[in-house]
């Protein structure tokens, strides 16, 4: 019995010596996960720039993973920022494009507000002529009206600088920028405006109601304008008599006196518009004069609608005195002060460049002269010519 229990308690002993053996393993496993934990916090603070790329490797393993952190790299972004870019899992934004710029819509005015915005004084106004290839050639009216300006005294030639010639074809658009900063081809349809048109012939009714529409869109994009004639030669600055309460200021074929009386005669080769409500309005009914008076060139019109229109809506209309601003109908025969002299009741091309060639003879003399030479009075215009009488 003795013996039988010692064999037991040697199997015991010797169950317990295997025992021993059997811990081995399970201590070797506890070590070396212990170490290997060691060695991965060790890799970890060594390496702080990785830690949450490891963390989020060490995740995945997990049923709900870690988000990924996002983050911005630039331009200007330092070292450290790039080497967590660079990191595993780590998502790089690039800075959003900026939006597209949009191009403003193209004006059905071409490039007439570009135009205008280069030419209008700080008040938004311009001066403006009109020509057709017949007028620009060498020689012609158009170099002429420059030559009044760069004669003429008191910084009138400065008033240059704010000229919109309004071409009616190419040649006369081409020949405008030799000569020219501010050029504007006004396109048209219909009409061949390349030769002179005779007076009220229907090509010359079609060019002066075009002309009347141009001007009104000139007020309804904003502008005051100074309409001339380029058979205007200008001598002074003729500015000073137009009344700053007037809405239209216009030249009179025949001027009675007074100013603001509707009976002096109208001449629309010099004409200033200011832009407001009233001459807008004006201006809508003056085209619609067009149909009402049939065969009526817009001259005609705007006397046949001044008394209506004065009264349907209290428009200040100015009639200039002709001892200043002048033409051959009316003719101004002081020259200390006389402002512009225009070649009206005068019908023909050549007829108005002959007279108007005697002209600025006279004033080229009268100009040089000594001052008490010109106030005596001795300078008179060259009498008479075709037109002018």
């Amino acid at each position: 019995m003795l013996g039988g229990g010692k064999m037991k308690g040697g199997e015991a002993m010797g169950g317990g010596g295997g025992g021993s053996s059997s811990i081995s393993p399970l201590v070797s496993f506890v070590l070396g996960a212990a170490m290997a934990t060691v060695c991965i916090l060790f890799v970890m603070s060594a390496s702080p720039g990785r830690r949450l790329a490891d963390i989020s490797a060490w995740s995945s393993a997990e049923d709900t993973p870690l988000p990924q952190p996002l983050q911005e790299v630039t331009a200007d972004a330092d070292d450290s920022l790039l080497g967590v870019a660079a990191a595993p899992n780590v998502t790089v934004v690039a800075a959003p494009a900026p939006a597209p710029v949009q191009a403003p819509p193209a004006s059905p005015y071409g490039d007439l507000e570009e135009v205008l915005r280069r030419a209008a004084t700080k008040e938004r106004t311009v001066i403006m002529t009109q020509i057709n290839a017949a007028w620009t050639k060498p020689g012609s009216l158009l170099d002429l009206f420059f030559e009044s300006f760069r004669l003429g005294e008191g910084g009138v030639a400065q008033l240059l600088d704010h000229l919109v010639i309004v071409t009616m074809d190419p040649a006369a658009y081409e020949g405008c920028q030799a000569v020219h900063r501010h050029c504007y081809y006004l396109r048209t349809t219909g009409v061949d405006y390349r030769s002179e048109k005779m007076f009220m012939s229907k090509d010359y009714l079609e060019m002066m109601w075009g002309r009347n529409k141009f001007q009104q869109t000139i007020v309804e994009l904003g502008y005051n304008f100074l309409f001339t004639d380029v058979d205007v030669m200008w001598f002074r600055d003729p500015f000073r008599h137009i009344s700053m309460g007037a809405d239209i200021a216009i030249s009179s074929d025949v001027f009675i006196g007074d100013p603001y009386s509707l009976n002096n005669f109208p001449n629309g080769g010099f004409l200033f518009v200011r832009s407001n409500d009233k001459t807008i309005e004006f201006y809508r009914s003056w085209q619609q004069g067009r149909w009402r008076f049939l065969g009526k060139h817009e001259q005609d019109v705007f006397n046949l609608i001044k008394h209506e229109q004065q009264a349907r809506l209290g428009i200040a209309i100015q009639f200039l005195d002709t001892a200043y601003i002048s033409g051959f109908c009316q003719l101004s025969k002081d020259l200390n002060k006389i402002c512009t002299l225009h070649a009206n009741c005068c019908v023909g091309l050549g007829a108005k460049m002959h007279d108007l060639r005697g002209v600025l003879d006279v004033w080229r003399n009268y100009t040089a002269a000594p001052p008490d030479d010109r106030r005596s009075g001795k300078f008179q215009w060259k009498l008479p010519g075709i037109c002018i009488h």
